[in-house]
């Protein structure tokens, strides 16, 4: 019964202070944090694209994928703004699924934390280096935010975390794009309650310190789909949804109204193939409804070098090993088409 305390872990600065942000990565990271920021305030028009595996378990195929959209990034850069999807972190409380590079075993299979949490930013480091993009992760524990805070821009809050407590208070003190999830249950009202609360100032306790926040403007709404008490996924990328998130933005105290589509998970009922043309409907509507298109700011996509997924241990270089995901080639002409579409 009770805790056992493992291990001490060193503190956001510490790791900072052996693994540094290169000092040649600090400016581009701060035009990309304005560009994006730039989106969701509608100072541009530019369509936001977080794409990439669904969890970034193998660190040379992240960078060889991230590669590779930094070399698209040269075509699609006056419409898109890529942004290279690479989660740490899974939510896993049941079975023995992969939780993610943080929770990396040791030699004998336990999680090393501390090595994990160093695994994590030089991850989000030579990925940059490899791509020239800074990049997007789910931020599925709070406290781990100071150690990657002057790498990533863009976070994103999970449908299993966006009801709580300290997510929407550490949110508000996030100072790069946010997305908040819609709730498993697919409750826009929750989802835009916890987009209320990041966007506002709070005081709160937070790495064993009281804190106060001035509120994050730039969380928004990312759509996901919903999972019904039967179990069957429903869908919320539709017309019809949009326009009901748009009312209910209407109704509220709220800066700058925006929802990013994630295309896979629930709204594709995890048929990964579904995100392209997924993708392509969402474009449509936002040519056919200008508040849609000004409500939509952006897509998420599921992506990785090989198409479908795998069993943890199958090795199959560049394929997921969670949710399965579009394979580059297809990946890659989707984004050339939405470049041309937006």
């Amino acid at each position: 019964m009770g805790f056992t305390y493992v291990q001490k872990l060193p503190t956001p600065e510490e790791i900072k202070e052996e693994y540094p942000m290169p000092e040649e990565f600090k400016a581009l990271k701060k035009k990309r944090d304005q560009e994006i920021a730039d989106v969701l305030t509608g100072k541009s028009d530019k369509f936001l694209m977080i794409i990439g595996p669904c969890s970034a378990d193998n660190e040379k195929a992240v960078c060889e994928y991230v590669e590779k959209l930094g070399r698209l990034n040269d075509a699609v850069e006056e419409r898109l703004i890529l942004i290279p999807r690479i989660y740490t972190n899974k939510p896993r409380t049941t079975g023995d699924g992969y939780k993610g590079i943080v929770s990396q075993p040791d030699p004998e299979g336990k999680p090393d934390f501390r090595a994990g949490l160093i695994a994590m930013r030089k991850m989000q480091i030579h990925a940059i280096e490899a791509s020239g993009l800074t990049a997007a992760d789910e931020m599925l524990y709070p406290e781990n935010w100071g150690y990657v805070d002057d790498i990533l821009s863009y976070v994103a809050i999970g449908a299993r975390s966006v009801e709580d407590q300290q997510h929407r208070l550490a949110t508000s003190g996030f100072d790069v794009a946010s997305g908040m999830k819609n709730p498993t249950s697919g409750d826009f009202n929750v989802m835009l309650n916890s987009v209320y609360a990041a966007q506002h100032p709070h005081e709160f306790t937070y790495r064993g310190y009281e804190v106060r926040t001035d509120g994050n403007p730039l969380a928004h709404c990312v759509l996901r789909g919903a999972v019904s008490k039967r179990g069957n996924n429903t869908p919320n990328y539709h017309y019809e949804d949009i326009c009901r998130l748009i009312d209910l933005y209407a109704q509220r105290d709220l800066k700058n109204p925006a929802c990013v589509i994630d295309t896979n998970h629930s709204n594709s009922n995890k048929k990964f193939k579904e995100q392209i043309r997924i993708a392509k409907e969402v474009c449509h509507n936002r040519k056919s409804n200008e508040s849609i298109r000004q409500m939509v700011k952006g897509l998420m996509i599921e992506s990785y070098l090989e198409e479908g997924n795998q069993k943890i241990g199958e090795g199959v270089y560049g394929k997921s090993i969670t949710d399965p995901c579009l394979r580059w080639e297809d990946s890659k002409s989707l984004i050339l088409e939405i470049a041309d579409e937006v």
